[in-house]
Parts: C-alpha cells; structure tokens; sequence
C-alpha cells in the first residue's frame, strides 16, 4: 500500500468544476506488495511436481488430411519445487500457454517445456494434454459420412538430462468371441471394446496412424453412421474374424515392434462384455512404462 493524492471535482459556476479538494487515499502498488510464495519454507520437503490442472483451452493439431484441425484441450502443467521454496507461480503456467497460442507439434511441445523450466526456474517440467480428435470416416458400403471422434493425448516431460515425449490414442472398437463363435450353432456374443495405446518414436507420428493401426487389429471397425447394407457389412465381417482380447493386444504389438520408428509402446484391450458381468483385459509393454 502506498500513499496517492487525488483531487476531487469542485462545483464550480455554470457547472464547470472548479479548484476543487485534493485528499490521499491508500493505493495498491504491485512492486510493494509482498510475494508470499518466494518466501522460504523450512520443512524439507521437495515436490516432484506442482501446477495447474484441467485446464480448458483452445489447441490446434497437425491433420494428416486437411492439414490443421481445431479442438479443444484440457490441459495439465507442472514444475518441480525445491525443498527451500514455498510456492510456485501458478498464474505463469497460463501465461506462457498463452504466450505460445499452441498449435500442438512436437517443436511446440518441446519450446513449451524448455520456456516453463526457464520462466519457473524448475529443474524439471511436465506438460499432459488430453483433445478430442475428429476424423471424418465412411461407412463401409453406402459410404455415407460421419464424424469419428477419438481421445488423443500428447505427454512430454524435460529434465536436466533429457526430452520425453509419449503419444497416446484411445480407439473403440468391437469383437466377436473365437470361443463363442466355435461352440454356437448360430450367433456368437459380440461387444465393443476400447484401445489405449501409448508410444515413443523416433520422428512424428501421425494420429491417424496409430488409430488406422488399432482398427486393423480389431473383429471390426466401429462407425459413427451405419445404414442397413453397412450394418450387415459390420456383422458379417466380425463373425468371419473374431478375437479375443489376448489376439487384438498381441496383433497390435506385433504391428508396433515392426516398426523401426517406435521405440517404446504400451497397449492396453479392454471388452466391455455382452454376457458376463465383468470386461476382458489384456496389457503388453515393450518396456517400462514411463513415469507420467
């Protein structure tokens, strides 16, 4: 607080103000005002990781067809905080997002963490970003178009040391049962079923890809506009190639270590189950998994 002298309008003839009184009033005054989360704290504790969480914004992302495609994030940053600070400066996280306006690459990411290890004078930082991503997607005989949407996520970290960088999709998909399909006389129990797929790769990876790459490994595809010759199309094609769990993890893997640009994977098959009251699992690594 400081002390500032106003002066206050007189009356004056006519209306027209005249000398007027002059008084001091208390103003804030930023430079003055005391940064509590500088100060020292004595309880030797270090964070690994403090900041801003869900936080909506609007991202634009690379598009394989169309070139840039806009969505809309929520988004996670964090620094590290020594033992000897009390706080961080949360509102620098927003200011720095801002500052970038991202358009989400693996260039952006990577000015993103250095600025926030910098600005935060942090010796690690992290950032997760979780979008829908839409991709427009025909149906399999009348050709008739819908939008897919599909959860993707971009995490990266930077430390004194290193960049790391993790690509994730989420990609729904449907099964039909080997087991049931062998022992039915007609039918077999049919379900769909979510993908999670993480990786680390050498050179950019496009989403479509990874989604394309998940779909090839499912009974079938899931679509978002089916007419009737697509429905038939659909469950024709998931009763003559049906897997179980254990085939689309493993299918996916096998898909994945044949690539020379992937250097880590994790991937995860879930079945929400037609006629059990529990869902098949599957999960295979190349690797540890990374620490986010």
């Amino acid at each position: 607080m400081k002390d500032t002298l106003f002066k206050t309008p007189g009356d004056g003839e006519n209306g027209k103000d005249g000398p007027g009184e002059y008084r001091l009033e208390k103003v804030f005054d930023a430079a003055s005002m005391k940064d509590v989360q500088s100060l020292p704290d004595h309880r030797n504790m270090a964070i690994n990781k403090v900041g801003i969480k869900n936080l909506r914004y609007p991202v634009t992302v690379l598009d394989r067809d169309k070139g840039k495609q806009h969505t809309v994030a929520y988004i996670n940053m964090y620094v590290d905080l020594p033992h000897e600070c009390k706080g961080t400066h949360m509102s620098r996280f927003v200011e720095l997002l801002h500052l970038f306006r991202p358009e989400l690459s693996l260039k952006t990411f990577s000015d993103i963490l250095t600025q926030m290890k910098s600005h935060l004078d942090a010796k690690s930082a992290h950032i997760e970003v979780t979008f829908p991503f839409f991709i427009e997607k025909q149906a399999p005989v009348s050709r008739c178009v819908g939008l897919m949407d599909y959860t993707c996520r971009l995490v990266g970290s930077v430390n004194s040391s290193k960049l790391d960088l993790v690509s994730e999709v989420s990609v729904p998909i449907s099964s039909v049962c080997p087991c049931s399909r062998e022992i039915s006389v007609s039918g077999a129990h049919n379900q769909r079923g979510m993908v999670h797929l993480r990786t680390r790769f050498k050179r950019f990876i496009w989403m479509e890809d990874m989604i394309e790459l998940v779909e090839r490994a499912a009974s079938c595809d899931v679509y978002s506009v089916l007419k009737r010759a697509d429905e038939k199309y659909v469950t024709e094609r998931g009763f003559s190639n049906p897997k179980f769990v254990e085939d689309i993890v493993r299918d996916i893997a096998v898909s994945l270590k044949a690539d020379k640009n992937i250097t880590w994977f994790d991937v995860s098959v879930e079945n929400f189950e037609s006629i059990h009251n529990h869902n098949a699992y599957a999960y295979i690594t190349s690797g540890e998994p990374p620490n986010i």
